[in-house]
This record gives C-alpha cells, sequence and structure tokens, in this order.
C-alpha cells in the first residue's frame, strides 16, 4: 500500500468504491487525509464502512472545504454526460483526479528519480507491460507492476530509489491523471475505442497523447497515422522520441525485419532480438510490443544482454494467445482474451493452419472482418449465443460444427487437429465474442478450456498447474 500522505489533513471526496476506488480510498485514510467517499451501489458503501472508509452522500457536503474531488476511472467524467458527482465538483472549482495522478504526485514528493514506465494505446498494452516488467524482474530489479493491468497502482509498494515501476494507462485513467511523467512513456497504437466515453476519435487520442507528452522519452508505435502527428509533435515540443514500427523500416528507432527487432540510429543498423523462436511473442503485433518494451527498457537503463535474456524467457500473457499444452504437432492455445473480432485477428494471423473454437456473447459486426483468416481455418467449432450467426458468416468458405459448449469444442477439435497430417496445426481458443452467455467472464473461459485441454489424453500441459502461467 502506498500512503497518499500529500492530502494530509485535507478532504478529499471520492466517488467510485470498487476494488481500485475502495483502494484509493485506504491510500488516502492512511494518509492522513479526510475522506469522504460514496458510490451509486449501497453494498459499496457498506463494504467501504466495514473497511474504515468515512462514507457520506456527496450530494449532501460542503464542496467549499474539499481540497480535491477522487474519481474512479470507471464513472464518465466527460461523455456521454458527466457523472452527477463530477458536476458537483466542477461547479466548485475542485479539481478532479484518479488514482494514477495520486500515485505519481507521491512519487514525485518520495523518490522522483525512481524509474516509472507507463503503457498505453488500444490494443496490446497488457502484454506490453507485463512483458516490460518481466524484462526489469529477470534482471535483477526491484519491479512493482500495475494499473490497469489489474493491480490497483496504490495498493503496490511505495516509491523509492532503485525501484521500478510499470504501470499500464487506460484513457480514462490518462484523464484523471493531469501531471503524469513518466522517465518512459510508451504509446502502442490508436484505433477506435471508447468512443462512447470520449465522443470523438480525436479525444480520445489527445487524452492517450498525454501520456508520452509528459515523458521523459516517449516510445510511439508509428503504424497509424494518429500515432504518426503524435510522435512529430511532441518532438517537435522537446520531448526525446523513440519510434517502433511492426510495419515498416525507420531511420531511427526500432522495427520488424526477417522475424528480429532491429535497432536504427541515423541510418546505422543492428539486430538486437530474434523473435522466431519465442512462441509467446509469435505475430507482427507482437513483434510491435516486443519493440516497445526494448525501447522503454534501454530508455530506464537496462542493457541490451539483459534485455534479451528477458525476452526469451518471458512466459506470456494468460488468456492473450498463450499455449498451454502440445500433442504431436498439435499446439492448444487459450487466447480467450479476445472478446471481440479485431482482437481475435492477431492469433488467427499468427498460425498457419488453425482449428478454430469461437463463440459465446456476440459483440456488433460480428465476425465479418476476420474473412480474410478464413483459408488459414481447417475447421471451426461453434460454441455460445453466437453460434448460429457464425455459421452463417462462415457460410461454405469454412467446414464447422455447432458444438455449443466448449468441452465437446475442444474434444472434437483435438480428435480433427491429430488427423490433420499437413504439419503443425493449432486448435485455437479466440472466441470473437464476451463470455457472459457461458461464464462469469474471459478468466473463468479461458481456465475452462485449459482444463479442458488438461483431460486430453497424451497432451503435455505448457503451464504451470497451480498458477496457469508458461
Amino acid at each position: 500500500m502506498i500512503p497518499v500522505n500529500s492530502f494530509k489533513g485535507r478532504t478529499v471526496a471520492l466517488f467510485g468504491l470498487g476494488g481500485s476506488g475502495l483502494a484509493t480510498a485506504k491510500a488516502l485514510v492512511d494518509g492522513g487525509a479526510d475522506v469522504i467517499a460514496w458510490d451509486d451501489n449501497p453494498a459499496s458503501v457498506e463494504r467501504a464502512d466495514k473497511a474504515g472508509v468515512p462514507t457520506a452522500d456527496l450530494r449532501g457536503i460542503d464542496w467549499s472545504s474539499v481540497a480535491s474531488f477522487v474519481l474512479s476511472p470507471g464513472v464518465p467524467l466527460t461523455h456521454p454526460k458527466p457523472h452527477w458527482t463530477v458536476d458537483l465538483a466542477r461547479a466548485a472549482g475542485v479539481e478532479i483526479i484518479g488514482d494514477v495522478e495520486l500515485f505519481v504526485r507521491e512519487r514525485r514528493a518520495l523518490a522522483p528519480n525512481c524509474p516509472l514506465i507507463a503503457i498505453t494505446g488500444t490494443n496490446g498494452k497488457s502484454t506490453t507491460t507485463a512483458l516490460i516488467a518481466h524484462i526489469l524482474k529477470a534482471s535483477g530489479r526491484d519491479t512493482q507492476l500495475g494499473g490497469n493491468i489489474g493491480t490497483a497502482v496504490l495498493t503496490l509498494d511505495p516509491p523509492k530509489d532503485g525501484r521500478f515501476f510499470v504501470v499500464e494507462c487506460s484513457s480514462y485513467q490518462i484523464d484523471l491523471a493531469p501531471t503524469l511523467d513518466p522517465t518512459a512513456g510508451v504509446l502502442l497504437n490508436l484505433t477506435p475505442d471508447h468512443l462512447d466515453r470520449h465522443g470523438t476519435m480525436q479525444h480520445y487520442a489527445d487524452i492517450k497523447e498525454r501520456l508520452v507528452a509528459g515523458s521523459r522519452t516517449a516510445v510511439v508505435g508509428v503504424d497509424d497515422s494518429y500515432c504518426v502527428m503524435i510522435a512529430d509533435r511532441i518532438e517537435r515540443a522537446g520531448v526525446t522520441v523513440r519510434r517502433i514500427s511492426s510495419r515498416q523500416v525507420l531511420a531511427d528507432g526500432y522495427y520488424l525485419d526477417k522475424g528480429g527487432i532491429v535497432e536504427a540510429d541515423s541510418g546505422a543498423t543492428h539486430k538486437v532480438a530474434d523473435l522466431s523462436a519465442i512462441q509467446t511473442l509469435r505475430g507482427a503485433h507482437n513483434a510491435q510490443n516486443a519493440a516497445a518494451a526494448i525501447a522503454a527498457c534501454r530508455a530506464v537503463g537496462v542493457s541490451e544482454e539483459e534485455i534479451v535474456a528477458g525476452l526469451n524467457s518471458f512466459p506470456g500473457l494468460k488468456h492473450r494467445m498463450q499455449p498451454v499444452g502440445r500433442r504431436g504437432d498439435v499446439v492448444f492455445v487459450n487466447d480467450s482474451k479476445a472478446t471481440n473480432a479485431d482482437a481475435a485477428a492477431p492469433a488467427l494471423s499468427s498460425f498457419d493452419r488453425i482449428y478454430w473454437i469461437a463463440g459465446g456473447l456476440p459483440k456488433e459486426g460480428g465476425i465479418t472482418s476476420l474473412t480474410g483468416f478464413f483459408p488459414k481455418i481447417a475447421r471451426a467449432y461453434l460454441i455460445g449465443e453466437a453460434a448460429p450467426a457464425f455459421a452463417a458468416t462462415l457460410g461454405e468458405a469454412v467446414p464447422y460444427e455447432i458444438s455449443g459448449t466448449l468441452e465437446k469444442a475442444v474434444a472434437h477439435a483435438a480428435k480433427d487437429a491429430e488427423k490433420d497430417g499437413n504439419g503443425p496445426v493449432a486448435v485455437i481458443l479466440s472466441p470473437a465474442c464476451a463470455s457472459f452467455d457461458q461464464y462469469k467472464n474471459f478468466e473463468v473461459r479461458g481456465d475452462a478450456f485449459v482444463g479442458h485441454v488438461r483431460a486430453l489424453d497424451g497432451v503435455a500441459m505448457l503451464i504451470d498447474q497451480e498458477t496457469g502461467a508458461n
């Protein structure tokens, strides 16, 4: 826990008492702030009361006495309309911030020189965050990993000299962190996302830009037009920029070439790492992630040798293109985190012959955007509510069966894949759907897939039975 001492003796209002919100409230209380917390969910308020966090309906407090208002990232700040608490705070002229902002203020107060790597982007940020943290830990550095990846940032150990922080930041968190100042900031890519919360693509891009604009060194992917403009703009403003690409040769920066990451410096090049044999970093999208990790780690003083060792030992991110088992020429891949078609595309692009398990609670657009990958799919096994619609899209282009359940789909896909006879093949759970029709979340769905694979005869598991890690 990081006690938030910067508000000691001052009144802080807080709204949103879910996991990260409650952790933030506790950090403020531990730091001596006079906290007034609230949530629209009575159960969350009751849980906060039991945890020793003072609560009161923010409609009835004296906002003139409030120093700052801390808003949980999941609560609307601007679109589709501001939450009622936002209106109250703005009317009183109270600053509105989030947990990441509290963290960076504590870092500046306690250990302003301890390295902070902050990562954002539409796609790939969790893998990149995990990869960076793994490289740092594998090199023996004191490393703290948190933020949007699943561990509330204020539950980490306090900043101190020599301690490295790796923090994944969503657009919501950046929007509530006006003084975010990473040692190295990473912006991977930008595609339309969360526009219901940001209104326009430009507003979304502007928020993401703040993370790298405040960085000492900015690592920016330049494979989309928004990021190209951001890299150019912040460089003109004096920020050191390291560009990365998985699609083009760069004169300066890191790019993918013949299965490896190449560093270019004023046109001079050398190959930093060979990714071709690293199963957990398959595909062009992971090349971008690896390039970002290399650039960010170099910016905080990690040697090239340490980076390469970390890349080679990276276990992968659970539920994201995770090889979990092997039987002969068949590899079983857990990509349960692919909850829409765009998220499923990387897995489908990374293997040449696929037995594809797909379906669940469908998202708008279905799988029509994936038709370019259909020639790679030997057979599809459709589950959940989306099965009839996916079958209609596959039509005569891809042989399929409506398996209904994941257990049946795994059994049938494994049997068919074993008889394939065309060299290495993959049985992939990449649902392109939410899980909620059959499972609590994508993690539970992914764990169920692993369990069904483990139950097959003759499968050599590639992950630890207790932790689920490779």
